[in-house]
């Protein structure tokens, strides 16, 4: 059996994030902050983190792609791109919920919190639905456990590996983990209507 070759990618919070995994091994990674622009920089980071690595998209397994929570807007980002390049590539694609991520790299034990809005962290209670706590909510908890928090190497470098344990088995095609509706709502007014 062939080393499996699993190209992880997030643009989940103000970052642009790559890794390339071969067998149990990094071999190339790149991270990038930036706030917008995700969109137009995912696909030339990714095709640079393959030739870092040697590699190009032909010679893939799989892709790990995180679904979230975090940035409405980057999230639909990493998603899309990675239904796209499934659909081009006919291999498959594990969505990495964040907090999977956090968990399986940290040596640590505590709680996972992905930063939200105003203070605010996304929140996965075991046995619980994940949801947005409020900044006195957190402050509460690192009272008795400390809290968890990702950094985007990392965590695209989980986002890898856990692909690779998973793809296998005939994941669910990635679907974005939203916690709170987007910012941005539809105008209330009714549409224009086009006249003939």
């Amino acid at each position: 059996m062939t080393t499996p070759l699993v190209l992880s990618f997030d643009t989940s919070a103000a970052h642009v994030a790559a890794a390339l995994l071969c067998g149990d091994k990094i071999i190339a990674s790149k991270v990038e902050e930036m706030k917008r622009g995700q969109a137009e920089r995912l696909m030339p980071l990714l095709e640079e983190v393959l030739a870092e690595g040697g590699k190009t998209f032909a010679d893939l397994d799989a892709i790990g792609v995180g679904v979230g929570p975090g940035n409405f807007t980057g999230i639909r980002i990493s998603v899309s791109a990675a239904r796209g390049l499934v659909l081009g590539l006919s291999i498959p694609a594990v969505g990495v919920n964040s907090f999977d991520a956090i968990e399986a790299g940290s040596s640590r034990i505590g709680v996972a919190v992905v930063p939200g809005p105003r203070g605010q962290g996304y929140l996965s209670p075991r046995g619980g639905a994940p949801y947005l706590a409020t900044e006195d909510e957190l402050i509460d908890i690192m009272q008795d456990v400390p809290l968890l928090t990702p950094k985007a190497g990392s965590l695209v470098e989980q986002i890898a590996r856990l692909a690779a344990q998973r793809y296998q088995d005939s994941p669910a095609r990635p679907a974005p983990l939203y916690i709170k509706p987007a910012d941005a709502a539809p105008p209330k007014d009714p549409a224009p209507v086009i006249l003939p």
